[in-house]
């Protein structure tokens, strides 16, 4: 069997993606994990990985960082790039260190799979990987962590639980409840509290016009940011500014 190694510094990244990769189908064992570049160099030299998932932004030594040392020391091996980032500096720098392919999170099963085949087929033209393998499900309590940090992370967009439910293969009323159980808060409530508080945040700096300031937390509407900002803090926009 063939190694694969997964570096992110976010723990429900690599959760999803040792979950949703179908391994045995590629000749793969279970990925080994680490937490940054630095941790990782080592893991390769002992390991000899045939695929890296590599995050681009991650602390004490980053993914641009970490393939500069690890294209030079590996030999056949393909890296895979998975980044939270949509930035085209990013795309540039993968590009310049030949990697196999570049995934945004959060990881889609699909997408996953046929970034692994590429890779695999590419370093072993002459094996079979046509056999078939079921993607793995993470735990509800996986699937509920996994949906609190994409709310943190991406919180500009809108996050559909559905999107959650139907992949993992929960109902919305369950995923629903073990959320608030575990965080105290129904999902749309966090949202908005995150949103609230990162607005809040901007407002402190009164060279961000508030406009501005709507957009960037997720309402293209001031109108409706402004009446979800007073329904949060009891104050409108510019009074939470003046005050401050």
């Amino acid at each position: 069997m063939y190694k694969a190694l997964i570096i992110d510094d976010e723990k429900p990244v690599r959760i999803a993606i040792s979950k949703l990769g179908t391994w045995s189908r590629f000749h793969l064992d279970v990925p080994a994990c680490a937490e940054n570049g630095k941790q990782a160099l080592t893991l390769m030299r002992e390991l000899s990985p045939s695929i890296v998932f590599v995050d681009m932004s991650m602390p004490v030594m980053d993914g641009v960082e970490f393939l500069k040392h690890a294209t030079q020391e590996c030999g056949r091996c393909s890296f895979i790039v998975i980044s939270g980032y949509d930035d085209f500096r990013y795309a540039q720098q993968a590009i310049h260190f030949h990697v196999s392919d570049y995934l945004l999170k959060p990881v889609v099963a699909d997408e996953l799979n046929k970034a692994i085949e590429h890779a695999m087929k590419t370093l072993f033209p002459d094996e079979d990987f046509s056999g078939e393998d079921s993607v793995s499900s993470l735990t509800a309590q996986q699937v509920v962590t996994l949906l609190h940090d994409t709310i943190d992370r991406d919180y500009t967009h809108n996050i559909r639980l559905s999107e959650f439910a139907d992949r993992y293969f929960f109902s919305h009323e369950y995923l629903s409840r073990l959320f608030k159980s575990t965080y105290h808060l129904g999902i749309s409530e966090y949202l908005t509290s995150v949103r609230m508080e990162r607005a809040a945040s901007l407002l402190k700096d009164p060279a961000i016009r508030i406009t501005e300031i709507a957009s960037r937390v997720g309402y293209p509407d001031n109108t409706y940011f402004s009446k979800a900002f007073r329904n949060y803090f009891c104050v409108s926009p510019s009074e939470y500014r003046s005050r401050c």
